[in-house]
């Protein structure tokens, strides 16, 4: 029997095209498990009316490991008519299902790591005073609370009476008290103390692992006085029991403004789950964008992993496909380390370094040239030919 049992969930677009390298990489690298295809995504919705049906929730229970690929998601308006005519008028909803799935089995660690490898044309560059150029080394870290803030999904357009008749207890609400409400939409950002207590330890637990100096707490407590007031609380809290560790405190505003100054100063940033996810996407950019973006999603009992990528529909048709598929390669290798099979997770991470370092295999988003069905006749890899060079090294 295998030593573990991996739900895979391609989902759409893209998703379908770099999963399987990333299972032709775990296959190579000899990791020891059986895969079971999951059903998720926008197809499921159109026609089930669920983007994530209860027998992929049923698998996820049952084996507690998932490899996940990218969804496709739309507005309200543009969700509700595509579904199935059938189900229309019958109460459904549409939900992000990597929203839903997080929630539904707590998964409130996001780990995204953004790391520079060298070689890589997309890593970023600054200028010094003499006119030369610096090529800082990245090696950052944001752990995103996964479950809460202004992903949490309570929201309203047109807020029924009992909430507006709460908002207008509060003395700022006034201002608003007189908008119709047809042209009103509120969103509730929470924040618990349990929840900031488990992103923040998890922080500082990594940064232990790994010997950094410094977590950051990044929220915007000068105006977000209670929700982020309470995880900077929080995180101070936190730093008590790690007294060798310091903690820096930024505003979300100036840390991006940071971010192009002197990014190789934060290696661990912590934050709720809105800033975690604008952060990350930040940090990507400077390692060379959704192409190389990781992440996991961590629970007590299951986690899953993916590229933080979308979809991608325009390219998805591609034939060969021309997509990246480094960034679900690497997940896979947090799914790897997760299980703690670290040697195998190192050795696809080496693998990933090589080839980038050597330059010779590049992807359309690597050579800086526009995706599309020529990308290949200018000489950018297809997605297999990268996976390939990466067996290779392997």
């Amino acid at each position: 029997m295998p030593k573990y049992t991996v739900v895979t969930m391609p989902g759409d677009g893209i998703g379908n095209q770099v999963l399987p390298e990333s299972l032709r990489v775990l296959k190579a690298v000899g990791f020891d498990a059986a895969y079971v295809h999951a059903d998720i995504g926008w197809e499921f919705w159109c026609k089930e009316g669920n983007a994530l049906p209860d027998r992929t929730i049923d698998l996820l229970a049952k084996h507690k490991l998932g490899l996940f690929g990218a969804i496709t998601s739309k507005p309200k308006k543009e969700a509700d008519a595509e579904l199935d005519p059938k189900l229309r008028g019958k109460g459904y909803t549409y939900y992000s299902p990597i929203v839903t799935m997080r929630q539904r089995f707590n998964l409130d660690v996001c780990q995204r790591p953004c790391i520079g490898f060298a070689g890589n044309p997309l890593n970023y560059v600054r200028k010094r005073v003499d006119g030369g150029c610096d090529e800082p080394q990245i090696d950052s870290t944001v752990f995103r609370q996964n479950t809460e803030g202004m992903y949490c999904g309570i929201e309203w357009t047109n807020p029924p009476e009992v909430v507006r008749a709460a908002l207008n207890s509060h003395a700022k609400f006034k201002a608003f008290s007189q908008v119709p409400g047809q042209d009103l939409a509120a969103s509730v950002r929470i924040i618990t103390r349990n929840a900031a207590r488990r992103i923040c330890t998890a922080a500082f637990e990594y940064a232990k692992r790994r010997g950094f100096k410094a977590v950051t707490i990044c929220e915007k407590p000068n105006v977000l006085r209670e929700t982020s007031g309470m995880m900077e609380e929080t995180a101070k809290e936190v730093q008590k029991n790690y007294p060798n560790i310091q903690l820096w405190s930024t505003n979300i505003d100036a840390q991006l403004m940071w971010l192009n100054k002197n990014p190789e100063d934060y290696n661990v940033i912590v934050a709720s789950n809105l800033f975690g996810d604008i952060l990350s996407d930040a940090f990507a950019g400077l390692v060379g964008g959704l192409g190389f973006a990781a992440s996991g999603n961590i629970g007590d009992e299951v986690a899953v992993f993916e590229p933080t990528h979308g979809s991608a529909p325009k390219y998805a048709e591609l034939n060969p496909p021309i997509v990246n598929p480094i960034a679900m390669i690497l997940s896979a290798a947090m799914m790897v380390d997760h299980v703690g099979e670290h040697q195998m997770a190192n050795r696809i991470r080496n693998a990933v370094a090589a080839v980038v370092k050597e330059g010779k295999v590049r992807t359309y988003d690597m050579m800086r040239i526009p995706g599309g069905a020529r990308s290949i006749s200018q000489g950018a890899a297809s997605t297999v030919q990268m996976a390939d060079a990466i067996l290779a090294k392997l």
